[in-house]
């Protein structure tokens, strides 16, 4: 999933490292997060958007749209 967490995580001037001490992951684990190899369990994605103090939705990105959903249901 497309998000900004390496963007909010740099402009906080914070190492994958000590973004991961904070959410108590490993440095791997904000790392694959943050190129999306790997989708945060929702507890981390809420420990994110605590952290950086922004709704869910305004770091995560889906995959999809608003249109995708509503084509796959008349489908």
């Amino acid at each position: 999933m497309r998000n900004l967490v390496r963007d909010l995580r740099m402009q906080r001037g914070w190492s994958q490292g000590e973004l991961g001490e904070r959410l108590g992951v490993s440095r791997q684990a904000v790392n694959a997060i943050e190129v999306g190899k790997h989708d945060p369990s929702l507890e981390l994605t809420f420990k994110l958007a605590y952290l950086f103090n922004l709704p869910v939705e305004e770091i995560f990105h889906p995959p999809f749209t608003a249109e995708d959903i509503r084509h796959d249901q008349r489908d």
